[in-house]
């Protein structure tokens, strides 16, 4: 299969790459390296990415920008961070990707735990989170050609303790739960799922 990673380069990405590059054609996409660079703010620079990346089977996305930090704090300019790159990046790689994907294809986007269980300082992520898992539904009884469109949620990942202070008492999704969760996604024939991985 050719398997397009969107975030590649991150603590998710780099480990997804290295679970499914022996078995697939994996095209790298980051905002920073990568085999392409693409900005998922842009639906420009994803329309360009698809062009060059050309037909393919799924689309993982382990990218998602929000804004963290104290609710007091919080204004419009820092909450759009999160609509702008969590949700809507994300939803422009399925509007857009859609008319490359190939028959049967697959998109896999990622939310979180902080979805129904919020913690101090990610409200912007719960509210995204929320939205992208709406998105999946409601986009899995219209896509057509056989697509399927999943999301993966994990809680705080055991690859990135600089974050466990936040989630406390919350038990690290592992590596390899990560894994399996977008492997169910991929090769796996649900669709309007949300993949808990904890």
């Amino acid at each position: 299969m050719k398997i397009i990673i969107v975030g590649a380069t991150g603590t998710m990405g780099k480990y997804l790459t290295g679970a499914f590059e022996k078995e697939h054609e994996i095209i790298r996409i980051a905002s920073k390296g990568g085999d392409i660079q693409a900005d998922i703010t842009s639906t420009e620079s994803i329309e360009s990415m698809f062009r060059q990346v050309g037909p393919f089977d799924a689309l993982i996305s382990t990218a998602g920008p929000t804004y963290v930090g104290p609710w007091k704090k919080m204004t419009d300019r820092e909450f759009r961070k999160g609509i702008d790159g969590k949700l809507m990046g994300q939803v422009n790689l399925v509007l857009i990707g859609q008319h490359y994907i190939n028959p049967k294809g697959s998109f896999t986007l990622i939310t979180g735990a902080l979805t129904d269980e919020p913690q101090l300082n990610f409200a912007n992520a719960s509210a995204a989170n929320g939205a992208v898992e709406g998105f999946v539904r409601a986009a899995a009884i219209e896509l057509e050609n056989g697509i399927r469109i999943n999301a993966v949620s994990p809680t705080v990942i055991e690859d990135s303790p600089q974050y466990f202070p936040f989630f406390p008492g919350e038990i690290p999704t592992t590596m390899q739960q990560l894994e399996y969760g977008f492997r169910k996604s991929v090769f796996g024939a649900h669709t309007g799922q949300v993949i808990k991985t904890y």
